[in-house]
């Protein structure tokens, strides 16, 4: 349970105000990079699926080499930013 609350409250820490002041706001971003996919892929991509994706790449990662935490907590990262996408887009 520890290491839980560890994962989750660095992944927190991760998503909020310190990493917009560098990479600006996280839905614009996810947004950005879902515009270049599509361009490079020729098919749609939103930003929903980018969140997702990244989710996917770090979820990839648990099966090749050193086993480490930032993998997790990123996971838990991108999986809230997917969340916090997904219902921002229902409104």
């Amino acid at each position: 349970m520890k290491l839980t609350k560890e994962f989750l409250s660095e992944a927190s820490r991760l998503v909020g105000a310190d990493r917009e002041k560098d990479y600006g706001d996280k839905v614009d971003n996810h947004n950005n990079i879902a515009r270049l996919w599509s361009a490079y892929l020729d098919v749609e991509v939103k930003a929903h699926d980018v969140a997702i994706m990244m989710a996917l790449l770090k979820i990839a990662r648990t099966k090749l080499g050193k086993v480490s935490k930032d993998t997790y907590i990123d996971m838990a990262a991108y999986s809230a930013i997917a969340g916090e996408i997904k219902f921002k887009e229902n409104k």
